[in-house]
C-alpha cells in the first residue's frame, strides 16, 4: 500500500517542528491517528475536549514557535474555536487540522456535517478545504508558512476520504521554508524619532510583548534617557527582569506608578505593544509607536509618528542618533512613586487571612519563593491574573502564559499541559480559579495519563471573583457570582493526582512547600478570601460611586454580612487609593 494523504501530513509537520497533536480522536480523524501511530515521530496527546487541545497547542506554540491541534467533524470543530480565537488574537503559530465527512456528501446534511471554512474563518489567518490529495500537497506546507512566519493560527479542512487517499507530490515546497531578515524603519523616519526624543523633557517607555527579544535594547534606551520603563501584563517577564527603570504594569491588573508615568510625559513610546484599554493611556502628550505590524500602529492612542519594524533592530538603529541624557528628577520621582508602592503591596501580602479566607496576595507571593527561576507559570483569566501581575517577579528565564487578548476562562490547566510537553525540563505552575478550573476539570486526566509534572494551585474563592467585582463597580449587587465548588483535593486524589487543601493561613505555606516537593502532578486547593478585591491604577469616581451603591443595595436587601467581610477584608488596600 502507498503512502497515503495522513501519512504525508505527518511527515511534513515533523519536517516543520512540530511534535504533538492535541486531539479527541474519532471518525473522520481516524486516518490520521492511525498515521501518526504508525509513522512513530509525532505523539498524539488524547485531551478530553478539543477545546483544551488548541489551549494547550497554543501554549506549546508560545514556548516552542509552532504547534498543531485538530478536531473531527461537527461538534470536535465547535470545541476548537475558543482556543483557537485564543491562539489567533495572541498571535500563537498554530496549525488545526478540521477533518470533515466524506467529500461527496458536502452540502446534504450529513452526520456532523459543518463547514470549516464558515467556522474558523474569524479566528484564523488562513482558513482552505483540501477536497483532492493534489490540493491538500500544496495547501499543508502553506498553511504552515502563514502559521509560523505570520505568527497566526493556520486551518486545514481535510475530509476523511481524502486522508485515507493515495498522496499526490506538492510541484512546490514540501514544507514551511526558513526566512530570517532585517525590518527596521528608514534612516529617515529614525532621525524624526530622534528628534522628538531630543525635544521631549519627560519621556516613559511602554513595552508590550513585541519588545520580548529587546530586553537590553529597552535598558540601553532607558539609560540613554533617564526614562522610566512602563510593561503590558504579557511583557512583564520580558521586560522587568535586570531592568532598575521598571515601574511596573498600567492597565486593569497594573499599579499607579505607570499610569501616572506615562500621563505625566510629554512623550510616550510604544514599543512593540497592542495594549487594549486605550482609557488608561494620556492623550495630551506626544506618542511614536514602534511595532513590527504596521495595521496595529495608531488604534489604540494618537500616535504622531507611528514606525513599522522589528523593535530589538528599531533600536540598535535609533541609538547612534541619540545623545545620552544627565537629568534624572523625573526617572527618580517615578522609581520613588514605585518603589512606595512595591513596599505598600508587600505589606498587603503580609497580611494573611484568616481561616477558610486565606489572602491570595499571601499566597501568589508563597509561590513566588517556592517557583524556581525557569517556572513556566500560566493564569486563568480573571483574579488569578491580578495576582500573578503583581506577585510573580520575572527572573529573565520565568515565561507567564495566559488569555491574555481573548480573555477566557478556564485556560491555565491546558495551557499547563501544552508548557508541560513543550518543556519537559521545566517546572509548570498553573494558578487556577476555581471557575476556571471547573470548566475543563476532565482534563486533570490528561495530566494523570501522561504523568505531567504540573503544580496545580486552585484560588478556592467560591465565587467569580472578578465578575462580582464588575458588577460591584457598576452599582450592581453581585449575583449568580457564588461558586458550590466540590472538593477539589478529593476530586484530584480520585483521578490519580496528589491532592492538597490548605484552609488556615498558618498551614498554607507548609502545605504548598510540600506540594512543590512532591514529584509528579499535585493538586493544591487554597481557600482564599472571595472578598479580597484587586484595586486598579485608576479609581473613577464613577467607580466609587458605583461600588458604594452596590454596597447600599446589599445592605437593603439583607446582605449586610457581605458588606462587612467586603470592608474588613480590604483595609489593606487603602494605601493604594491615597
Amino acid at each position: 500500500m502507498g503512502k497515503k494523504v495522513a501519512d504525508q501530513l505527518v511527515e511534513t509537520i515533523c519536517r516543520a517542528g512540530i511534535r504533538h497533536i492535541y486531539a479527541v480522536t474519532g471518525d473522520s480523524l481516524n486516518e490520521v491517528n492511525d498515521a501518526v501511530r504508525r509513522a512513530g515521530t509525532v505523539r498524539w496527546v488524547h485531551v478530553r475536549h478539543e477545546e483544551s487541545g488548541a489551549f494547550a497547542a497554543a501554549a506549546e506554540s508560545e514556548l516552542n514557535g509552532i504547534a498543531c491541534c485538530a478536531g473531527s467533524s461537527g461538534p470536535g470543530h465547535v470545541h476548537l474555536i475558543n482556543g483557537l480565537y485564543d491562539a489567533h488574537r495572541s498571535n500563537c503559530p498554530v496549525l488545526a487540522i478540521a477533518s470533515t465527512c466524506p467529500s461527496d456528501q458536502f452540502g446534504t446534511g450529513y452526520f456532523q456535517e459543518t463547514d470549516p471554512i464558515r467556522l474558523f474563518d474569524d479566528c484564523s489567518g488562513y482558513n482552505q478545504m483540501a477536497v483532492t490529495p493534489a490540493q491538500f500537497a500544496r495547501m499543508l506546507p502553506a498553511a504552515l508558512q502563514h502559521a509560523i512566519h505570520r505568527r497566526e493560527v493556520a486551518v486545514v479542512g481535510l475530509p476523511g476520504d481524502v486522508a485515507a487517499s493515495p498522496c499526490a507530490e506538492s510541484p512546490g515546497a514540501s514544507g514551511p521554508l526558513p526566512s530570517h531578515g532585517i525590518y527596521r524603519p528608514l534612516d529617515g523616519e529614525l532621525r524624526q524619532l530622534a528628534e522628538m526624543i531630543g525635544s521631549a523633557e519627560r519621556i516613559t517607555v511602554f513595552c508590550g510583548i513585541g519588545a520580548r527579544e529587546a530586553h537590553d535594547e529597552v535598558v540601553r534606551l532607558a539609560a540613554m534617557l533617564k526614562a522610566p520603563v512602563a510593561y503590558t501584563f504579557k511583557a512583564k517577564m520580558e521586560v522587568q527582569y535586570d531592568n532598575p527603570y521598571e515601574i511596573g504594569m498600567t492597565g486593569l491588573l497594573g499599579l499607579p506608578s505607570a499610569y501616572g508615568a506615562m500621563h505625566e510625559s510629554d512623550l510616550l513610546l510604544l514599543l512593540g505593544t497592542d495594549f487594549p484599554y486605550d482609557c488608561f493611556l494620556p492623550s495630551e502628550c506626544r506618542i511614536a509607536q514602534v511595532d513590527i505590524r504596521p495595521e496595529r500602529i495608531g488604534r489604540r492612542a494618537r500616535v504622531e509618528l507611528g514606525l513599522a519594524g522589528d523593535v530589538k533592530e528599531t533600536l540598535q538603529a535609533l541609538f547612534p542618533m541619540l545623545r545620552e541624557r544627565s537629568d534624572r528628577v523625573f526617572l527618580d520621582r517615578q522609581l520613588k512613586i514605585y518603589g512606595a508602592l512595591c513596599d505598600d503591596m508587600a505589606a498587603v501580602a503580609s497580611k494573611r487571612g484568616s481561616a477558610g479566607n486565606i489572602a491570595p496576595e499571601y499566597v501568589a507571593t508563597l509561590i513566588d519563593t517556592l517557583a524556581s527561576d525557569s517556572a513556566i507559570f500560566t493564569v486563568d483569566t480573571g483574579m488569578c491574573c491580578v495576582w500573578g501581575a503583581r506577585y510573580l517577579r520575572a527572573t529573565g528565564r520565568r515565561r507567564m502564559l495566559g488569555s491574555f487578548n481573548h480573555g477566557s476562562m478556564a485556560n491555565a490547566l491546558p495551557m499547563a499541559i501544552g508548557a508541560a510537553f513543550a518543556r519537559p525540563g521545566q517546572e509548570v505552575v498553573a494558578l487556577c480559579g476555581d471557575g476556571g478550573l471547573s470548566m475543563l476539570l476532565g482534563d486533570l486526566a490528561t495530566i494523570v495519563e501522561y504523568k505531567l509534572p504540573v503544580k496545580i494551585v486552585v484560588f478556592d474563592n467560591r465565587s467569580l471573583g472578578m465578575v462580582k467585582l464588575e458588577m460591584e463597580v457598576s452599582g450592581l449587587p453581585d449575583w449568580q457570582t457564588d461558586m458550590c465548588n466540590p472538593d477539589f483535593e478529593s476530586i484530584a486524589r480520585a483521578m490519580g493526582i496528589r491532592g492538597f487543601t490548605a484552609d488556615s493561613p498558618d498551614s498554607v505555606a507548609e502545605v504548598l512547600a510540600e506540594a512543590f516537593d512532591t514529584p509528579g502532578p499535585v493538586l493544591v486547593n487554597v481557600r482564599t478570601d472571595p472578598n479580597a478585591l484587586a484595586m486598579p491604577p485608576k479609581v473613577e469616581f464613577g467607580q466609587m460611586k458605583g461600588f458604594a451603591l452596590a454596597m447600599t443595595r446589599l445592605i437593603l436587601s439583607g446582605r449586610a454580612g457581605e458588606v462587612v467581610a467586603t470592608a474588613t477584608s480590604n483595609l489593606k488596600h487603602l494605601c493604594e487609593l491615597v
